[in-house]
């Protein structure tokens, strides 16, 4: 009987830990992005993988941008190294080609703007040069929990991006506020 007690208390403080990089957060600053931008604009993004694995619950929040937002999402790409968009959070048509996102993606709104919704691998975004394909969402949370996804937000003024952040578990340290 205290074996399987103890089994279960052991088993219970794995879970724990194991959900501690289901919630995941990224300060974003123009700091942060390839190449670093001089901007007052600044931004949170939090998230949170379901426990099967089948989907992430998301929400950003930007204040200040210079410049009118065009397009916001999250790439798969470790710090100071751009890489591809693999999940839209929002788009918008007022750039030359529009930059709208898949069917169903919100507009983007300037200078401030709050989203929040649920990705799923349907989402997913096809990068061959990443060998990431549509519907591969165990990949975007693989990249995620290596601390290699990065979410930004792109301005007109600064079309590869205003705002950046590294996506990191909320258990460890964190080191974005850093320039």
């Amino acid at each position: 009987m205290k074996k399987v007690a103890f089994t279960a208390a052991v088993a219970a403080a794995f879970a724990g830990l194991a959900s501690a990089d289901d919630n995941v957060r990224a300060r974003l600053s123009g700091f942060q992005e390839v190449p670093v931008v001089s901007t007052d604009g600044s931004g949170t993004f939090q998230a949170s993988i379901s426990p099967k694995g089948d989907a992430i619950d998301y929400e950003i929040t930007y204040t200040g941008m210079q410049g009118a937002v065009t397009q916001s999402h999250m790439h798969v790409g470790q710090r100071s190294v751009n890489g591809g968009i693999v999940l839209w959070i929002c788009g918008n048509t007022i750039t030359t080609p529009p930059t709208a996102g898949p069917a169903g993606t919100p507009v983007c709104t300037s200078p401030n703007g709050h989203f929040a919704g649920t990705w799923r691998p349907e989402n997913v975004q096809n990068q061959p040069t990443q060998q990431i394909t549509t519907g591969e969402l165990d990949e975007i949370i693989a990249a995620i929990r290596a601390g290699v996804a990065y979410v930004n937000v792109h301005t007109n003024l600064s079309p590869g991006g205003e705002i950046r952040g590294q996506v990191r578990g909320n258990h460890r340290h964190d080191d974005d506020h850093r320039h």
